[in-house]
């Protein structure tokens, strides 16, 4: 038969375990939520200024090409 034993706990090490438990799920929605915020707001020329054009790899992409000439404004 199993025994089972009471360990008391500190509020410290009862919030440590709880943000163990949560920080890996948290993370991934996080992470989750960026992206869809930045796939949304991709079209916005702010969001493609100030961010997009800034990624090492993908910036180049985002670049606005279009000579002066042909922006209507």
């Amino acid at each position: 038969m199993a025994r089972l034993a009471y360990h008391p706990q500190t509020a410290a090490a009862a919030g440590l375990n709880a943000s163990k438990r949560w920080a890996t799920s948290l993370g991934i929605w996080g992470v989750g939520a960026g992206t869809a915020a930045l796939l949304l707001l991709s079209v916005t020329p702010l969001v493609k200024r100030e961010v997009l054009v800034k990624v090492p790899v993908l910036g180049g992409y985002y670049e606005d090409k279009t000579p002066a000439s042909d922006k209507p404004f």
